[in-house]
């Protein structure tokens, strides 16, 4: 079956199955109903980020209540690099920005971090978490990167895998990103890429960061970048060099 590009897309938590009756949450009842004008009987996709995509059938929507019917299977499920990003939290949309693009770009793990300089500490994961539903659902994801409580950097660092190694946005470093990302290729290794805060790390940080045995420093190029860029930057430079860009899949994020 051809893919069809505009069809509704809705993340759900359930296990999807041949023939399996799906409930809708009351925010996905509310969308297919008062803003998709969706009736019972048309037709939409479902994913949850195990099972693949599947084309299901609206078989009752209410005012409060809704459910589907599972068709065929139209999509496996596919897999992003091991990839996570740990980045300190920004103001509002910003921070938005940042959960978005990066599960467009296709992370597997979203890790706020603590530092010196992070002016937003108390952070709404739910809407975090909704911000990365919302981003799979139109870029055709297949999949929600995994969002993680917040911790501080000195305890994101202590308690890093030994295996997985860490690429540092050093503002203050001299190393073009190409040719640190290029120097590790062919390594297999998991990865995740560090951001700071606006105002950078401090001078005690880089050290602490400089320190990690699989730290890798990388600079972002000459001009000072907003924390939300640097972090969309970081993340697309991975995935040209090191990432899934490379594949001829047309559907390769999840």
């Amino acid at each position: 079956m051809a893919y069809d590009h505009s069809k509704i897309r809705l993340f759900v938590d359930a296990p999807l199955t041949p023939g399996a009756a799906v409930e809708l949450a009351a925010d996905h009842v509310h969308y297919m109903r008062a803003v998709m004008r969706q009736r019972e009987g048309d037709r939409f996709h479902i994913f949850n980020g195990r099972d693949g995509e599947w084309v299901a059938e609206l078989t009752a929507l209410g005012k409060k209540a809704g459910a589907a019917r599972l068709h065929e299977r139209i999509r496996e499920q596919t897999s992003v690099p091991d990839l996570w990003l740990a980045f300190a939290p920004i103001k509002g949309a910003r921070l938005d920005f940042v959960v978005q693009k990066a599960t467009e770009l296709g992370v597997a793990v979203l890790q706020p971090v603590l530092t010196e300089r992070t002016v937003v500490r108390n952070l709404n994961l739910d809407r975090l978490r909704a911000n990365a539903v919302e981003a799979a659902e139109q870029c055709e994801c297949l999949g929600v990167p995994e969002i993680r409580e917040p911790q501080s950097l000195r305890n994101l660092l202590g308690g890093w895998p030994d295996g997985r190694g860490l690429i540092f946005c050093d503002e203050g470093g001299d190393r073009p990103a190409l040719e640190a990302l290029d120097s590790v290729k062919g390594q297999g290794t998991s990865w995740g890429i560090l951001t700071g805060p606006e105002g950078g790390f401090s001078d005690a940080e880089r050290a602490l960061i400089q320190a990690q045995k699989r730290a890798l420093p990388i600079s972002l190029g000459p001009r000072i970048m907003r924390a939300d860029t640097a972090a969309v930057a970081a993340l697309a430079l991975f995935q040209a060099t090191l990432g899934d860009w490379d594949t001829s899949a047309v559907h390769r994020s999840a």
